[in-house]
């Protein structure tokens, strides 16, 4: 972060007013402008303007002049071109936002010009429909002056705001500052990707769908799921479901032994060794004391131990409304014993990870168990959920991992390419799980049929998987 600021504090000040007007005009003046970051390059200014390489009036002034620019060519643009808008590239857009867009003008009428300025997609939709729908011009200039003023203004005021608050948080945080912002912008990219997939679950389940598809997925759901049936035709749902755990669990312990060999293997014969220092050296550089000992207090207390324990208590909650035991007495696996799993991983990456701590070991304990404890938590918050609740629950769940991960790099206790291996352990131990409790429901639903209508699972009968 200190290295990119101090690389646009090194641009001519023309550029920087130039490219931040081009980008706050492009926002709303072409289509595709729900991509730019307007929002982000205002604060940005602001925070120049903090640091003295701009100042703050004539920022205010081009911002101001370059959003109310693009504001008006997209309003000419829904002028001109009216209902063909939602065409070509304004196709991409999704029916739902130009819904609502539609709902929020015609709800509001010259109000919503004003309002759609503080909505990321409205702003660029927003100015379009008013013109196409033939708001007069001189009507729309108005609102829509006053909510670029406020909002422009607003936003470089805070980012001021923010480079004051820079200042202050270096002193406190010291060399800490650039570690300490390097999570965040971890965590806000997270965030907002989660906040993307929430709001827009059509491509994403088309892509999970067209992977489903391939040849290879196909044809191993396939044989898989018939394979589970017949078994399950035999012995019953539940003991299939140990079964299959046992076996699923056995296979992923082979792979983590397979995995932290490999990994030693890697990082004595290639790069990874140096690049490993590298990163360990980076955060050691920016290790002081405070800071360490808050960090030190975050690990202790989100620790594999603990979060097995809250996965226990949630899922004991969850079973309890389920009461799974009126079924039968295995299904209480996947329910209120979610954690027993997590206790078998703790032994695996105990049997595969350190040996008395330090970031020389291959395949970092911790990392694994929080990953795979953060991914169950969010599997049985997100089973029964509507799609946005589950998104949540999944960007909790990655924010936590990352978290963690990113806070004992910091400390030195792993090292990145271990961290990177133990997490894909933990996920892959969720997975197993989740896999596994899928086919069971599907298998109990099979058999629940009358005799005429049992058949096999075909390739065209699948098994949703969540994605971790």
């Amino acid at each position: 972060m200190h290295d990119l600021l101090t690389w646009v504090q090194s641009l001519p000040t023309l550029w920087i007013y130039l490219v931040a007007a081009l980008i706050v005009a492009g926002e709303t003046a072409v289509i595709f402008g729900l991509l730019v970051p307007g929002e982000a390059t205002l604060l940005l200014v602001g925070f120049l303007t903090y640091n003295g390489t701009l100042r703050l009036g004539p920022a205010l002034l081009a911002m101001i002049v370059a959003a109310v620019a693009g504001d008006g060519l997209a309003f000419r643009a829904g002028r001109r071109y009216g209902p063909r808008l939602r065409a070509g590239l304004g196709h991409r857009v999704g029916p739902e936002r130009w819904g609502r867009a539609d709902a929020m003008l015609a709800r509001l009428g010259g109000r919503g010009v004003f309002a759609a300025r503080w909505v990321a997609f409205a702003r660029t939709l927003v100015p379009r429909l008013a013109g196409a729908a033939g708001m007069p011009y001189r009507r729309f200039v108005l609102w829509n002056l006053a909510g670029v003023v406020t909002w422009v203004g607003g936003s470089v005021l805070l980012g001021h705001l923010a480079g004051e608050s820079y200042d202050t948080v270096s002193r406190l945080l010291g060399r800490a500052t650039g570690a300490a912002l390097l999570l965040l912008a971890g965590l806000l990219a997270v965030v907002l990707a989660g906040r993307w997939l929430g709001r827009n679950p059509d491509p994403v389940r088309a892509l999970l769908s067209r992977a489903g598809a391939l040849p290879p997925v196909r044809w191993l759901t396939a044989r898989y799921g018939v394979l589970f049936f017949l078994v399950a035709m035999r012995v019953g749902p539940a003991w299939t479901l140990l079964l299959n755990l046992a076996a699923g669990l056995l296979l992923l312990f082979a792979a983590g032994l397979a995995i932290a060999g490999l990994l030693a293997v890697a990082v004595r014969n290639s790069g990874l060794a140096a690049l490993d220092g590298a990163i360990a050296g980076w955060f050691t550089a920016r290790r002081t004391p405070d800071a360490a000992d808050v960090t030190t207090v975050l690990v202790s207390v989100v620790r594999g131990s603990v979060l097995i324990l809250l996965v226990a208590l949630v899922a004991a909650v969850l079973a309890w409304r389920s009461r799974p035991w009126r079924t039968d007495l295995l299904s209480v696996v996947g329910t209120a014993g979610a954690f027993v799993p997590l206790v078998v991983l703790a032994v695996v990456a105990e049997l595969t990870g350190p040996h008395g701590g330090g970031g020389s070991a291959p395949l970092p304990t911790q990392n694994a168990v929080v990953a795979a404890s953060f991914c169950t938590l969010a599997w049985l918050v997100s089973r029964a959920a509507r799609w946005p609740v589950a998104v949540a629950a999944w960007t909790t769940a990655a924010a936590g991992v990352l978290g963690v991960g990113g806070a004992r790099l910091y400390l030195g206790l792993d090292t990145a390419s271990g961290t990177a291996a133990a997490v894909l352990l933990g996920v892959l131990w969720t997975v197993v799980f989740m896999v596994a409790w899928a086919t069971r429901d599907r298998a109990v639903r099979e058999l629940e049929q009358p005799v005429d209508q049992v058949r096999p699972p075909s390739e065209g009968h699948r098994s949703p998987v969540e994605p971790c």
